[in-house]
């Protein structure tokens, strides 16, 4: 795949699509590596998106009901929703632009791919998302664009954990990036879930233990916010010795959940979620994308971050074969525009120093640290336009970590 220079990031392909992958390389990068843990964390996003979207807006009791309890795919044909759609676009505008990302640069992304747009009702979105697209429809601008009355939705922290994969070991700077990315639509409890998701993704793709990738997530936002105090209770309620676990999920949702409030995509609330099924599985892939499946409300985007957080510290290995394999190119049911694209191409947009599959050194986010937040500074005063390798195909224009 090639992103032109003209346009943030749109597949230079002669008139055709870019091409696009089937099942996933298991031969990927070494396990444990920084693209192994890319991989995880993005591959882990697109699985529990599709494994929760048929749980979205559900009670536990009506889960049992229906399925009894969800142990894999409960649909033929599972497909992801709009949070891999919009992780995919945040995940090219990133790659892009990297740490030079400004306001302009998401808001002309907005409209490019979706807002000038005629393609469809764009099904599916939060609405977070359609109050911002009414926006900036009206020619409102940003951070104007976000004002709308559900600024505090999880529509940023669905698409936050490619800007942890990207400032992998610098939970700060992801926390910084995706708060750029979500003034376009975002404001508030909303910006803090989105910068809690992508500071713990960073510290998971460096390997930290389940502890430290709370903490680092907590690190990044008000420690008197309502996202916060959600992600706390969450975890500590996980954190309890249970007879079984669904006693355990009961208590996690109840330290959380606002009883009878009719909307379910609440930041703090599906943040204290996920990052409670993830303490509660102690990091382990499989149990914290159950688990937040299993807790219903916007199971998708639970399910999402959850599996984004463990697929980053376990790698793209600990995912079960068939969950993945079951992972194709999105759709675009949401955005007709990210039609064709994989996650597991955005992951190696993302880290394109990773050189395990071509005889190279890989050096760790830790050592490269100093010198990177150095030259993420310098690029603030003008975009960088050096030439980024993805397999064998050169990347214009995209800012990478050198």
């Amino acid at each position: 795949m090639e992103l032109t220079a003209g346009n943030p990031a749109w597949p230079r392909t002669n008139g055709a699509r870019a091409a696009v992958r089937g099942a996933p390389d298991r031969a990927g990068p070494a396990r444990g590596s920084l693209g192994d843990r890319a991989r995880g964390a993005l591959l882990g996003l697109a699985v529990g998106d599709a494994l929760g979207a048929p749980a979205e807006n559900m009670r536990p009791s009506e889960i049992r009901r229906r399925w009894g309890r969800i142990e894999g795919f409960v649909s033929d044909d599972p497909a992801g929703t709009d949070d891999t759609e919009y992780a995919i676009f945040s995940g090219l505008l990133l790659a892009r632009h990297g740490s030079a990302l400004t306001v302009t640069h998401v808001e002309r992304a907005w409209h490019l791919w979706i807002a000038d747009l005629d393609e469809g009702p764009f099904r599916g979105a939060g609405f977070s998302e359609r109050g911002t697209l009414e926006n900036l429809r009206r020619g409102l601008a940003a951070p104007i664009s976000a004002q709308h009355r559900h600024a505090w939705s999880d529509g940023l922290a669905m698409r936050a954990a490619p800007f942890g994969v990207f400032a992998a070991g610098r939970p700060v700077e992801a926390a910084r990036l995706v708060a750029v990315d979500g003034r376009v639509s975002h404001d508030g409890e909303g910006i803090y879930g989105g910068q809690a998701v992508a500071a713990g993704v960073a510290a998971a793709m460096t390997g930290a233990g389940v502890t430290s990738v709370i903490a680092a997530a907590l690190s990044v936002v008000p420690m008197d916010s309502w996202t916060a105090r959600s992600l706390r209770r969450a975890v500590t309620a996980a954190q309890h010795p249970y007879p079984d676990r669904l006693t355990r999920e009961r208590a996690v949702r109840s330290a959380v959940v606002i009883g009878g409030y009719p909307w379910t995509d609440l930041a703090p609330e599906a943040v204290g979620l996920a990052f409670g099924a993830f303490a509660a599985a102690r990091g382990d892939f499989r149990t914290a994308v159950l688990t937040a499946v299993n807790m219903g409300r916007d199971a998708d985007t639970t399910a999402a971050v959850a599996g984004a957080l463990a697929g980053a510290l376990q790698g793209a290995s600990a995912i079960p074969r068939n969950w993945a394999d079951a992972i194709g190119p999105v759709r675009g049911s949401c955005l007709p525009s990210m039609r064709g694209y994989h996650v597991l191409d955005i992951a190696e947009l993302l880290t394109p120093d990773e050189t395990d599959e071509r005889g190279g050194d890989e050096r760790g986010a830790n050592e490269r640290g100093g010198d990177e937040q150095a030259r993420d500074h310098q690029a603030l005063s003008g975009p960088p336009e050096p030439a980024a390798s993805v397999g064998n195909a050169p990347v214009p224009g995209t800012a990478v970590r050198r």
